[in-house]
C-alpha cells in the first residue's frame, strides 16, 4: 500500500522539513544514521532507554511465570488460561484507552500505567519469595496487568508521534519494536539462568524494579502535547473511532490479517515451555534458548523495516511476512532436536515482527493525529486482543492434538490468511495512497 512517487517525495523545502522520500542524488549520510534517526530525538532517548531496562524485566517476568505455572501444574490448559486472563482485558477495554489517549495528555497515562504495571511486579514477586505463591494469585494479577496495559498500549503507541513527529514516526516504530525485541533476547536468556539457580520470584522482583527506570525517563521528558478536542461525549468518541476503522478499506484489511496471525500464530509462545521441557527435553535453560532465539530474528526484523525511509511496498511486506511466518512455524511443529528448533525460531521472529510492525506503520501513516489513540486501540485489540483467545483455544487444542498439531494448524491458517490478503492487495492501493498523501498533507499545512 505505497503511496506513490509524484505525491510522496516532496521539495526539501517543504514546511516540516524534511524529505520524506529522498532522491537518490540527495543520499542521507549513511544508513546507519538513517537507520537510528528517530534517536536524534532527545525524548525519544529518554523513552528508548527506560524502555529497553524495563522491557527486559518484562520478558524475565514472562518466562518466569510460564515456567511456574507449568512447574506448578504440568497443564498446557492452564497456560493457555493465564495468557487468556493476562490479555484478555485488553480486547475489551483497548477502546476506553484509546479514548482516554485521544483527550488527554498521553504521557501521564503512560506514567499511570507504568506506575501500576510496577506495583503488580513487585506483589507478585513477595507473593512467590514468601512462597505463598498459588495459580489463581497468578490468574488475578496477570487479569490486572491486562486491564492496564488496556491503557497503557494505545498511548504508549500513540506517544511515539508526539515524542519524534510523524516525519520519524515510522522510524521510532520500528527501533521501538526493536528495542522491544532487544530486550527479549536478553531478558529470556536471563530468566533461565536466574530461574534454574534462585528461582521464580527474582524475576519478578527484578522486573518490578526495572519499571523506575522507565518511569524517570517519562518524567524528564519535555514534550509538546497539544490541547486535544472533547467536544463530543466519550460514547460518539469511541464510536467515531470504531467507524473510522471499519470504513477505511486498507486499516481494516490490515487489522484482520493482524488479528488472524495473532489469533493462530501467538499460541506458540504461550506453549513453548511444552517444547522445552517434553518435545526437546530441555528445561528453564532450553526455554529461554528458544525465546531468545525468537527475539533474535523479531529485533533484525524490526531494524529491516527502520532501514526504510518511505512507506513503498509495506503492503507487500505485510502479504509475504504473514505467509513466511506460517511456513517456519510448520517446520518448528517437526522439528524434534533443539539446535534445529533454535534456528528456525530466527525467522519466525523475523516474519512476525515484519508483519506486525509494518501494519503498524502503514496504519499510523493514514490515521489522522486525532483519531490516533482510538485506531492504535483497535490495533491493540488485533494484536494483543485476540492473542488470549488464540492462547486458551491453542492451549485447549494441545491436549487433544499435541503442541506440535496445534503449532502446525496456526502455521496453515496464517498461509491461508496471507494468500487472500495478497489477493486483494491491489484493490486497495488507491484509497491507500489518497490516505497516506492527505496525512502527509496535513504535515506541510501546519509544520508538524
Amino acid at each position: 500500500m505505497p503511496a506513490p512517487a509524484s505525491t510522496s517525495s516532496p521539495d526539501p523545502a517543504s514546511p516540516n522539513g524534511v524529505e520524506l522520500t529522498p532522491a537518490p542524488a540527495v543520499q542521507s549520510p549513511g544508513r546507519l544514521r538513517t537507520t537510528f534517526r528517530a534517536l536524534n530525538h532527545r525524548n525519544f532517548q529518554l523513552f528508548f532507554g527506560g524502555q529497553l531496562i524495563s522491557l527486559t524485566g518484562t520478558w524475565m517476568q514472562t518466562i518466569a511465570q510460564s515456567w511456574l505455572v507449568y512447574r506448578m501444574t504440568g497443564s498446557s490448559l492452564l497456560l493457555g488460561t493465564v495468557g487468556f486472563f493476562s490479555q484478555f482485558p485488553v480486547f475489551v477495554l483497548a477502546p476506553l484507552g484509546g479514548m482516554l489517549a485521544d483527550r488527554v495528555d498521553r504521557r501521564r497515562v503512560v506514567i499511570g500505567t507504568q506506575t501500576a504495571s510496577m506495583i503488580l511486579a513487585f506483589l507478585l514477586a513477595a507473593l512467590t519469595l514468601s512462597h505463598k505463591i498459588e495459580v489463581t494469585h497468578i490468574f488475578v494479577l496477570s487479569g490486572l496487568l491486562g486491564v492496564v496495559n488496556a491503557f497503557d498500549i494505545p498511548a504508549r503507541q500513540s506517544f511515539l508521534s508526539d515524542m519524534v513527529g510523524r516525519e520519524d514516526l515510522m522510524n521510532a516504530i520500528a527501533l521501538n519494536s526493536s528495542m522491544f525485541n532487544g530486550a527479549r533476547m536478553i531478558g529470556p536468556a536471563v530468566a533461565g539462568i536466574v530461574v534454574a539457580r534462585i528461582g521464580e520470584g527474582w524475576c519478578f522482583f527484578s522486573n518490578a524494579v526495572s519499571y523506575i527506570a522507565v518511569i524517570i525517563g517519562l518524567l524528564l521528558m519535555k514534550v509538546h502535547c497539544p490541547r486535544r478536542s472533547a467536544e463530543i461525549s466519550p460514547l460518539e468518541s469511541l464510536i467515531e473511532g470504531f467507524r473510522f476503522v471499519s470504513g477505511t478499506v486498507p486499516i481494516r484489511a490490515l487489522l484482520l490479517l493482524l488479528g488472524l496471525v495473532s489469533l493462530v500464530c501467538m499460541p506458540y509462545t504461550v506453549l513453548m515451555p511444552i517444547f522445552a521441557a517434553k518435545i526437546l527435553h530441555g528445561g528453564p535453560k532450553a526455554l529461554g534458548t528458544l525465546m531468545g532465539a525468537s527475539g533474535v530474528g523479531a529485533m533484525f526484523g524490526a531494524l529491516t523495516l527502520a532501514s526504510r525511509s518511505g512507506v513503498r511496498g509495506l503492503g507487500r511486506w505485510v502479504a509475504i511476512a504473514a505467509g513466511a511466518l506460517g511456513f517456519f512455524l510448520i517446520a518448528f511443529a517437526m522439528s524434534q532436536t533443539l539446535w534445529l528448533s533454535t534456528a528456525l525460531l530466527v525467522p519466525v521472529g523475523y516474519c512476525m515482527m515484519l508483519e506486525m510492525s509494518s501494519s503498524n506503520t502503514l496504519i499510523q501513516s493514514m490515521t489522522p493525529d486525532a483519531l490516533r489513540g482510538r485506531v492504535m486501540a483497535v490495533y491493540s485489540m488485533m494484536f494483543m486482543g485476540m492473542a488470549p483467545f488464540g492462547a486458551f483455544f491453542g492451549g485447549a487444542l494441545a491436549e487433544r492434538l499435541g503442541a506440535q498439531g496445534t503449532v502446525a494448524i496456526g502455521g496453515m491458517a496464517s498461509i491461508l490468511g496471507a494468500l487472500v490478503f495478497a489477493r486483494f492487495l491491489p484493490l486497495m492501493r488507491d484509497e491507500a495512497r489518497r490516505l497516506i498523501v492527505a496525512q502527509e498533507s496535513v504535515i506541510g499545512e501546519t509544520g508538524d
